[in-house]
């Protein structure tokens, strides 16, 4: 019997992507579609997992059927609040959620290699990035180059919100070594684009990874759904999904 899910998001981007690929995994089958405005109650009971690429706005209240429902889910929307953070770590103690800033298998094997050059190269690197997206992303910097900082700091034992500098204008005066940069760029019809740049005298690496259709953020995220239907509570990412931990 095919996993059964519901696509939150359905009339967006990956909402259409997510649609567009169902067909090709035959273990699962769409029984939903909602969006903006539609009576989310009455749709999650048909579902086993939710598949969320809607509005940060609108997790809290999604979240909160899919705990009250013992629905799984997985979560694509990024630019969420300190509040509805907390709420999907609250729901994780009673169901499984896969909660990923991007479901590309190539990025998060560059996840995996940002950690790894961080560790090699050690502290005597700057360390640089910048992510580019088309002109109607609503959120900066982006949930995928979030992560690769947070994967940063974390490398360094620091916190983000201390070191984090967004961008550069003015007499800002030298480089402090601690510093991670994020510089946002926006134009066209841009899928995404992240380099990061680990930069010491004499030398630098680049790790980038551009996506060039949302198809392989889709196919990512119906894999996570298949995925996480036989998993206990908690909160897993793609990482989990794909073995990479």
């Amino acid at each position: 019997m095919p996993t059964r899910i519901l696509i939150n998001g359905a009339k967006g981007r990956m909402g259409r992507a997510l649609l567009a690929c169902a067909p090709q995994h035959a273990e699962l089958e769409v029984v939903g579609q909602t969006d903006q405005g539609d009576d989310l109650a009455a749709a999650v009971p048909a579902a086993d997992v939710v598949v969320d690429f809607s509005a940060p706005e609108a997790t809290t209240e999604l979240v909160r059927l899919c705990a009250a429902g013992r629905k799984a889910m997985v979560i694509g929307t990024t630019g969420h609040d300190d509040a509805a953070r907390a709420c999907l770590t609250e729901a994780a103690a009673t169901i499984p959620i896969v909660w990923s800033s991007n479901f590309s298998t190539g990025v998060n094997t560059l996840f995996w290699l940002t950690r790894r050059a961080a560790e090699i190269l050690g502290p005597g690197y700057d360390l640089e990035i910048v992510e580019m997206h088309h002109r109607l992303k609503k959120d900066a910097p982006s949930g995928t180059a979030r992560t690769l900082a947070e994967i940063l700091a974390a490398v360094r034992q620091t916190q983000l919100t201390a070191v984090a500098r967004h961008g550069r204008v003015g007499l800002v005066g030298p480089r402090p070594a601690q510093e991670i940069g994020l510089h946002a760029v926006r134009g066209g019809d841009v899928v995404g684009d992240h380099t990061v740049i680990l930069a010491a005298p004499g030398e630098r690496l680049e790790l980038t990874h551009r996506a060039t259709s949302r198809e392989t953020f889709a196919h990512g995220a119906l894999r996570a759904a298949g995925w996480v239907v036989s998993r206990p509570p908690g909160l897993y990412d793609m990482q989990d999904v794909l073995g990479l931990k």
